[in-house]
């Protein structure tokens, strides 16, 4: 009997129109050769429906997502639209509902990709995705006056840290058995010595994997200087956020960067999403780069029980990628969106 996963789908802004639905269908035609299935339910929350209804999704999105074996999102933002009020009103509220602490962000230079640097590259940067610098407590006083000030505070909680330095621990023990831990203790002297503690106590638990930790802007010069140093690397929500689009931008363009935003427990659904973000300035041009997508799909393949067919649609990416022949306008080319993706499903046909 096959398998059909109930998929939710929200392609959002910009970009995101255009490569969701290449990669879902790179998704399909995995699913054709591995005997499994999807059944779509597309969801239009976006800026667009902010600014006919004033709301990114409706008051009962979450509970529509709930039930859903996952989650694709295409991308969120769109010009006249505040960052704060995009995110604040879908993205972040998917993540922090369904408990998705984890957002897992590989990072691979592969062949056929001009990189700004000489290395091998193949890491993967474990984010904490639901607390630390991103939190909801804080606010602003005396808006105008001289004396305006806004407070923002960041939460870090013994149970938050552990469970992703556990992941982290876990997945380098499972790859090459190094971990690097982010932090700034040096500066901030009671979240990050805090977080310190934590790495260093969960390291107990996990003899197997070798770990060091570097402050956050060595670690920024050190992933540009000597990326083939690094294997799994686990930060803060903030400096996770910031290390993987600088190892994206080192491993040859942020259009190519995925990611999964986990509940490893599986209690609710996980939800999986390009990095690059809702590209205005290129959106409705059909010259995107759905690699991101198409990557994040694979990841999903993975979190739905299908290995060998997310290990497949990255072969199929890679082997597209070293031929040379179609590139988008991001990796020095002049494929479209349709092109490349095009060429990814005659390897998978």
């Amino acid at each position: 009997m096959t398998t059909t996963h109930d998929l939710a789908v929200i392609p959002g802004d910009g970009i995101g129109l255009e490569v969701t639905p290449a990669a879902l269908e790179v998704a399909q035609a995995a699913g054709r050769r591995h005997g499994f299935g999807f059944r779509f339910t597309e969801y239009d929350w976006s800026c667009e429906r902010y600014r006919r209804e004033g709301a990114m999704m409706p008051p009962d999105g979450l509970e529509r997502l709930r039930g859903h074996d996952a989650i694709f999102l295409g991308a969120v933002g769109a010009p006249g639209v505040a960052d704060h009020v995009s995110l604040w009103g879908l993205l972040i509220p998917i993540r922090r509902a369904f408990r998705q602490y984890v957002n897992l962000r590989p990072v691979r230079l592969f062949e056929g990709i001009d990189s700004p640097v000489r290395a091998d590259i193949d890491l993967v940067v474990v984010r904490e995705n639901t607390e630390g610098e991103y939190s909801e407590i804080g606010g602003r006083m005396n808006r105008g006056f001289p004396e305006e000030m806004a407070v923002q505070e960041a939460v870090f909680t013994r149970a938050g840290v552990t469970r992703v330095l556990d992941y982290a621990f876990t997945l380098a023990g499972r790859r090459g058995g190094y971990l690097t831990s982010a932090t700034k203790s040096n500066g901030i002297v009671h979240t990050l010595p805090f977080w310190d503690e934590l790495v260093e106590e969960r390291a107990a638990v996990h003899p197997g994997v070798r770990w060091d930790q570097e402050h956050i802007d060595a670690l920024c010069a050190k992933l540009v200087l000597q990326p083939s140093r690094f294997d799994v690397i686990v930060g803060s929500n903030l400096f996770g956020d910031i290390l993987s689009d600088l190892a994206a931008a080192v491993a040859g363009s942020i259009g190519i960067a995925p990611s999964a935003n986990l509940n490893p427990e599986r209690e609710f659904p996980s939800m999986f999403e390009p990095v690059h973000g809702s590209a205005p300035d290129i959106a409705g041009q059909g010259v995107a780069n759905p690699i991101g997508a198409i990557w994040s799909a694979a990841l999903m393949l993975e979190h739905l029980g299908h290995a060998a067919a997310a290990e497949e649609v990255v072969a199929a990416i890679a082997a597209v990628l070293a031929k040379g022949d179609v590139r988008t306008r991001d990796l020095g080319g002049t494929a479209g969106t349709r092109d490349f993706t095009a060429a990814v499903l005659a390897l998978l046909a």
